[in-house]
Protein backbone atom coordinates (compact mmCIF):
# COMPACT_ATOMS: atom_id res chain seq x y z
CA UNK A 1 0.00 0.00 0.00
CA UNK A 2 1.37 3.66 -0.69
CA UNK A 3 1.88 6.24 1.68
CA UNK A 4 2.02 9.87 1.66
CA UNK A 5 5.65 11.00 2.06
CA UNK A 6 5.55 13.29 5.07
CA UNK A 7 6.43 16.92 4.01
CA UNK A 8 9.27 17.07 6.72
CA UNK A 9 11.53 14.23 4.98
CA UNK A 10 9.98 16.04 0.98
CA UNK A 11 11.58 18.77 2.40
CA UNK A 12 14.62 17.54 3.16
CA UNK A 13 15.33 15.46 0.02
CA UNK A 14 14.03 18.73 -1.67
CA UNK A 15 16.80 20.69 -0.23
CA UNK A 16 19.47 17.97 -1.05
CA UNK A 17 18.71 18.11 -4.45
CA UNK A 18 19.38 22.06 -4.39
CA UNK A 19 22.06 23.90 -5.93
CA UNK A 20 23.71 25.30 -2.82
CA UNK A 21 23.33 29.11 -1.77
CA UNK A 22 27.03 30.63 -1.89
CA UNK A 23 27.98 28.35 -4.81
CA UNK A 24 30.17 30.61 -7.32
CA UNK A 25 30.40 30.36 -11.56
CA UNK A 26 32.05 32.38 -13.67
CA UNK A 27 31.36 33.82 -17.39
CA UNK A 28 32.55 35.38 -19.83
CA UNK A 29 31.76 39.08 -20.38
CA UNK A 30 32.24 38.80 -24.14
CA UNK A 31 29.02 39.21 -25.78
CA UNK A 32 27.41 36.01 -27.41
CA UNK A 33 27.45 32.29 -26.54
CA UNK A 34 29.17 31.01 -23.98
CA UNK A 35 31.17 28.10 -25.10
CA UNK A 36 33.45 26.15 -22.89
CA UNK A 37 34.85 28.15 -19.74
CA UNK A 38 38.30 27.54 -20.89
CA UNK A 39 37.77 29.38 -24.43
CA UNK A 40 39.35 32.61 -24.45
CA UNK A 41 41.64 32.50 -21.72
CA UNK A 42 42.88 36.07 -22.12
CA UNK A 43 39.36 37.10 -21.33
CA UNK A 44 37.65 38.90 -18.21
CA UNK A 45 35.26 37.01 -16.39
CA UNK A 46 31.99 37.45 -14.48
CA UNK A 47 32.14 35.75 -10.73
CA UNK A 48 28.23 35.09 -9.81
CA UNK A 49 27.31 33.81 -6.79
CA UNK A 50 23.80 31.78 -6.04
CA UNK A 51 21.30 32.99 -3.86
CA UNK A 52 18.92 30.52 -3.34
CA UNK A 53 17.19 32.32 -6.38
CA UNK A 54 19.19 33.81 -8.42
CA UNK A 55 22.67 34.94 -10.03
CA UNK A 56 24.12 38.05 -8.62
CA UNK A 57 27.20 39.12 -9.66
CA UNK A 58 29.84 39.10 -6.80
CA UNK A 59 33.34 40.58 -8.74
CA UNK A 60 35.33 40.52 -11.65
CA UNK A 61 38.37 38.50 -12.41
CA UNK A 62 41.05 39.57 -15.17
CA UNK A 63 41.26 36.44 -16.89
CA UNK A 64 40.73 32.59 -16.92
CA UNK A 65 43.16 31.45 -14.98
CA UNK A 66 42.25 34.35 -12.00
CA UNK A 67 38.41 33.40 -12.19
CA UNK A 68 39.32 29.30 -11.33
CA UNK A 69 41.93 30.67 -8.20
CA UNK A 70 38.74 32.62 -7.20
CA UNK A 71 36.05 30.07 -7.75
CA UNK A 72 38.80 27.36 -6.03
CA UNK A 73 39.62 29.25 -2.88
CA UNK A 74 43.60 29.12 -4.46
CA UNK A 75 45.76 31.77 -2.49
CA UNK A 76 48.66 33.26 -4.45
CA UNK A 77 49.56 31.84 -7.90
CA UNK A 78 48.52 28.21 -7.06
CA UNK A 79 51.80 26.35 -7.20
CA UNK A 80 53.03 23.80 -4.65
CA UNK A 81 56.50 24.59 -3.55
CA UNK A 82 58.67 22.46 -1.39
CA UNK A 83 60.70 24.45 1.61
CA UNK A 84 63.40 22.28 1.45
CA UNK A 85 64.04 18.52 0.28
CA UNK A 86 66.41 16.57 2.15
CA UNK A 87 67.94 13.27 1.49
CA UNK A 88 66.25 9.96 0.28
CA UNK A 89 65.34 7.90 3.10
CA UNK A 90 67.58 4.65 2.96
CA UNK A 91 66.65 1.36 2.76
CA UNK A 92 66.36 -0.56 6.36
CA UNK A 93 69.98 -2.83 6.42
CA UNK A 94 69.75 -6.63 5.86
CA UNK A 95 69.12 -9.37 3.62
CA UNK A 96 66.47 -8.63 1.24
CA UNK A 97 66.16 -11.56 -0.95
CA UNK A 98 63.44 -14.30 -1.69
CA UNK A 99 63.63 -17.53 0.71
CA UNK A 100 64.89 -20.11 -1.06
CA UNK A 101 62.95 -23.96 -0.91
CA UNK A 102 60.22 -23.55 0.75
Amino acid sequence: MDEEEPLAAWAAKREQRLRPVGQLRAVRLAGGRQYGAHVAPGEPRLILRWDGYQWLPETVAEDYAAAQRILHGIEGDGLLRLAHRGQRPRKAPGRHRKPRGV
